[in-house]
């Protein structure tokens, strides 16, 4: 399998007045179409600023990202905005939703960012398959918990991407409901994304494919 997405070397640092923190040592890893891959490790690992990094919302110091073939780091936000809208799909621990707009209006917009055109036929289609489509016109404070984490995967799969990046998707849902959502994100890596997972929870490491651990920023072995 090929691999769409592409860390090399990845390192990342941050100064708060003359201390520096290694968020990130030389983290490479890739991840396959068709791939589920969960990252583990104990909180301040790096897991957290992994995923930015990886999604383009942050700037590594060293290293390159590719999603695809095509460099995502080192370049104008402008141009990483466009690539993780057309390509990336990112599932937050906070629901990446609009309050005032209904689950169906987010959906059109993150379409609109990431190709152009609203279209409502495969906002229909994704909303089904996220199985929040009988609440597509309610707004995320009429939701409960579970069709927020729903709501917050259509809108991650929006545009079909190639990358699909979720930050502790079950940390707040109880059991059956975290299953239905690594349910949801194993059928899109099974339909050809490469799907990567940060997560303390154990059940993700089971439905994952394989698991990497980060500790103290790097890979551990």
């Amino acid at each position: 399998m090929s691999a769409v997405l592409e860390a090399d070397r990845l390192y990342r640092f941050f100064h708060a007045g003359d201390d520096e923190t290694l968020a990130l040592q030389g983290v490479s890893l890739s991840v396959a179409a068709g791939e589920l891959v969960a990252v583990s490790g104990p909180s301040g690992s790096g897991k957290s600023t992994l995923l930015s990094c990886l999604a383009g919302l942050d700037e590594p110091d060293g290293g390159t990202v590719r999603i695809g073939g095509e460099r995502l780091s080192r370049r104008p936000e402008e141009e990483r905005t466009r690539v993780r809208a057309r390509a990336i799909g990112v599932l937050y621990q906070q629901v990446n939703l609009v309050g005032h707009l209904t689950v169906d209006q987010n959906l059109a917009v993150a379409q609109r960012l990431g190709e152009g055109a609203a279209r409502a036929g495969h906002r229909a289609e994704v909303l089904e398959r996220s199985g929040i489509a009988l609440r597509a016109h309610a707004r995320p404070s009429q939701l409960s918990g579970g069709e927020l984490a729903r709501a917050g995967l259509a809108v991650a799969l929006a545009n079909d991407p190639a990358v699909i990046l979720a930050d502790e998707p079950t940390g707040e849902l109880d059991a059956l409901t975290g299953g239905r959502i690594l349910d949801l994100l194993r059928a899109r890596a099974e339909a050809g994304a490469a799907v990567l997972v940060v997560s303390h929870d154990p059940d993700v490491a089971v439905a994952a494919d394989r698991e990497i651990r980060l500790r103290d920023g790097k890979l551990a072995t």
